[in-house]
């Protein structure tokens, strides 16, 4: 898309254009991860974490009947390192490994090809969109995924909705706020979502995301495992923000050459998730759900026989990953499966 002073486009248009547009996006040209990116995610900070995620699918996998031919399917794979470590973790159980056709769907080809240097000699394969997907048993693991998606946000005002959009002036972007028919709006997705509210951000394009999901659930079986940035509660709120060099910066600022990410509401994700007929967990932390797996049972065994610096290392990873002041309490998981399923490992 080509932008011309005056222009104004919605938020959700501007972020997908920032983030991944051919030539200019974020996400298209850049390699975010790390100490030399923009962030680091929990797959960076400890194997443990892509180990504990591994054995949860594992456990999943069984409950769902060990079937012997099913899609597992990272959304947004990053660097790669997550599934990397989960495929040497799937190893040690031949059953699983035999069974299990491996997916990535990724947008960036700039970051697919970072994945595909990462994970050569892996049987993977990787995906333009889910209805390459073969009509088998799915699971899904979206690991900070739905937080990079483009997010409109709608403002109320003396009763009355407003779009936030992105003009551009010739002396710099800014946001304008234009007026809004929110009730043909929940008429075309199907629900409310404007009761109680303040302030929306909606995803579209996670919704597109989640019915596809859903269906694929529903005719085949399965589930997604959903870990992200968020928070619980009926009220929305303004979590838009912008991220570069490890710091927060100004959404507008440095088009394309910084993230630009929202908090997920997961209480509008079950209610999605209840429209297209399935059912939510309980949302836990990402510290109760590290927990519960045994990732301190998992380290104690990784530890014997280190030295003490190197045992250091492992449990000051560790409490990056659990810390509530830390990623512990920010990050949320929550699985979407079929209505009947009481899988309760993690939650």
């Amino acid at each position: 898309m080509k932008f011309n002073l005056g222009d104004t486009i919605t938020l959700d248009q501007y972020i997908h254009e920032a983030l991944y547009n051919a030539k200019h996006g974020y996400y298209m040209n850049k390699n975010p991860f790390g100490k030399d990116g923009d962030y680091i995610t929990a797959p960076n900070i400890s194997v443990m974490f892509s180990e504990m995620i591994a054995i949860w699918i594992i456990s999943y996998w069984k409950n769902l009947g060990s079937p012997k031919n099913f899609n597992l399917i990272e959304l947004g794979a990053g660097n790669g390192e997550m599934m990397k470590q989960m495929i040497e973790s799937f190893q040690k159980f031949p059953d699983f490994e035999s069974s299990c056709n491996v997916n990535i769907l990724e947008k960036s080809n700039f970051l697919k090809k970072i994945q595909k240097l990462k994970l050569k000699n892996k049987k993977i394969r990787w995906l333009k969109d889910l209805y390459q997907l073969d009509r088998l048993p799915g699971i899904f693991v979206a690991n900070e995924f739905f937080d990079a998606l483009p997010v409109k946000q709608f403002i109320k005002k003396d009763k009355l909705w407003y779009e936030k959009n992105v003009k551009f002036t010739q002396k710099k972007m800014k946001f304008v706020d234009i007026s809004f028919n929110m009730k043909q709006f929940e008429k075309k997705i199907g629900f409310d979502i404007s009761n109680d509210q303040n302030i929306i951000e909606f995803s579209p394009l996670a919704m597109d995301y989640l019915k596809t999901i859903s269906n694929n659930i529903k005719n085949s079986s399965g589930g997604i495992l959903i870990i992200d940035y968020g928070y619980v509660g009926k009220k929305i709120k303004n979590t838009l923000r912008a991220i570069s060099n490890h710091k927060f910066t100004d959404v507008l600022h440095n088009f394309g050459k910084s993230d630009i990410t929202h908090n997920i509401n997961f209480n509008l994700i079950s209610k999605i998730a209840k429209e297209f007929g399935l059912k939510s967990s309980k949302v836990t932390t990402q510290k109760k759900f590290l927990l519960k797996l045994g990732i301190l049972e998992r380290a104690e065994i990784l530890s014997k026989n280190l030295s003490f610096s190197k045992k250091t290392d492992i449990y000051f990873r560790i409490k990056r990953l659990i810390d509530e002041s830390s990623m512990g309490e920010l990050f949320k998981v929550m699985l979407i499966a079929e209505k009947n399923t009481n899988f309760q490992i993690g939650f």
